[in-house]
């Protein structure tokens, strides 16, 4: 990266082959003014795939880490709030803080996760962002995780969730609450499959009971 680029952590939206709208995490590498955008999607995703066929998309900026959670593993049944785009083919989250509309210029495709240049054509303020909170980003910590299974050993997984848990319990509201058992609940589960052993043997935490998701 260069000195005035960073990560930043948000949703992007697409426009799949059907019509529908994909939700996904996202971190890509943005500069200062937030004009460029760098994207690296791999090419197994419902994004890339949208991108390389449409070359547009909405990148969100928003500080509802549940959100974050279910899109980070595919539970988003029913779908969020969304409004059209006038700028791009595509779709806004009605409760994000900022989005910006964008175009595609590159597509690299020569590693596994493509790189992708896009031009921001337009851009929006929603409300505020709720500002720093250490729940929050804990929440996102574990969203990455969760999304980790079957490339990280399960112990790991158990241990950096066990650690991210203490500072949720310090630091989070009812939300920041909610979207960490169910990333909680989620790995329990996938790793439960996964072995093919009682959710005891698989986990050194005891999930809570949680409120099942729509589509979950």
């Amino acid at each position: 990266m260069k000195p005035d680029e960073s990560v930043l952590e948000g949703i992007v939206t697409t426009i799949n082959e059907d019509g529908s709208t994909n939700i996904a995490p996202m971190g890509p590498i943005v500069d200062v003014d937030m004009s460029t955008l760098r994207l690296r999607p791999y090419q197994t995703s419902t994004t890339y795939a949208n991108l390389k066929r449409t070359e547009q998309g909405i990148f969100h900026v928003t500080d509802d880490v549940f959100l974050i959670a279910r899109a980070a593993v595919n539970c988003l049944d029913p779908l969020p709030p969304l409004v059209d785009c006038r700028a791009v083919e595509g779709r806004i989250l009605s409760d994000a803080c900022r989005w910006y509309a964008f175009r595609v210029e590159v597509i690299d495709d020569r590693q596994e996760r493509t790189d992708i240049t896009a031009r921001v054509v337009d851009r929006g303020r929603l409300r505020d962002f709720f500002g720093f909170n250490r729940a929050k980003h804990a929440v996102l910590e574990a969203a990455i995780l969760a999304t980790r299974i079957g490339f990280v050993p399960p112990d790991t997984i158990s241990s950096q969730l066990d650690q991210l848990a203490i500072t949720v319990e310090k630091t989070a509201g009812e939300r920041e609450r909610q979207a960490f058992q169910f990333l909680e609940d989620y790995v329990h589960r996938q790793e439960t499959v996964a072995s093919g052993s009682t959710p005891a043997a698989v986990s050194r935490r005891t999930p809570k009971p949680v409120r099942q998701q729509p589509g979950c």
